[in-house]
């Protein structure tokens, strides 16, 4: 790993997360870390997975997913795979959010009973946010945001205008079922997005603002 910000911040972020990991395994069997795809979490992952840690204990799943095969290059599933479940830490026990369903909302039961089989509340839930200020897959433009900010559901299908794909995502209920809350962010346009979720509290306009008040520890490199 290099000595730019975003690795040292992926380091730090690792070390943070394995010893949340640690302290809750210290005191029940088993762990859940909630994670999120795409390119920011990349160097977190192969981080972690050189951690010290009793992965045999640690359940892993995501926050959302595009309702893609486990194959498909863009698929979070996948990317977990190759960068997180690595060396000792592929014995982590994987949760993936997907079926073999031609669509999420026919498979959103079967994953939503796999979910609620977890080690609820988790022990950390890492967020990510987009330009647009959506979390996991909640966003501004999608038709099921209302739904996902209030039901007590453990996952909803979700398709928006501004996705290729239609996705499943964790509920904010269901992320705000931790006992620690991480946005995990680089860039100056990401740092400005959360300037202005702050200084507002529509969430509908910036879906992020639905975790602000969690606490959420934000771990921002440029």
């Amino acid at each position: 790993m290099s000595d730019s910000p975003r690795d040292q911040l992926a380091l730090q972020l690792a070390e943070a997360a394995a010893e949340a990991l640690r302290v809750d395994l210290a005191r029940q069997d088993n762990a859940l870390l909630v994670v999120s795809g795409g390119s920011t979490p990349v160097p977190f992952f192969e981080a972690l997975a050189a951690c010290d840690l009793p992965w045999g204990r640690i359940q892993v799943t995501l926050a959302d997913e595009r309702w893609v095969a486990e194959d498909a290059v863009d698929s979070n599933a996948r990317l977990v795979r190759a960068r997180l479940l690595q060396g000792p830490a592929a014995v982590a026990t994987f949760v993936p959010l997907t079926t073999g369903d031609p669509t999420p909302e026919q498979g959103a039961d079967a994953v939503a009973e796999r979910i609620a089989e977890l080690a609820w509340p988790a022990s950390i839930v890492i967020l990510g946010m987009g330009s647009d200020g959506h979390t996991a897959s909640l966003f501004p433009d999608s038709r099921e945001l209302e739904l996902a900010l209030s039901t007590e559901a453990p996952v909803v299908a979700v398709r928006t205008a501004s996705q290729p794909q239609p996705r499943i995502t964790l509920s904010a209920d269901r992320l705000h079922q931790a006992r620690r809350h991480v946005l995990h962010i680089t860039g100056g346009d990401k740092r400005a997005v959360l300037a202005r979720a702050l200084s507002g509290d529509d969430v509908r306009e910036l879906p992020i603002r639905a975790f602000l008040a969690c606490p959420l520890a934000t771990y921002w490199a440029p």
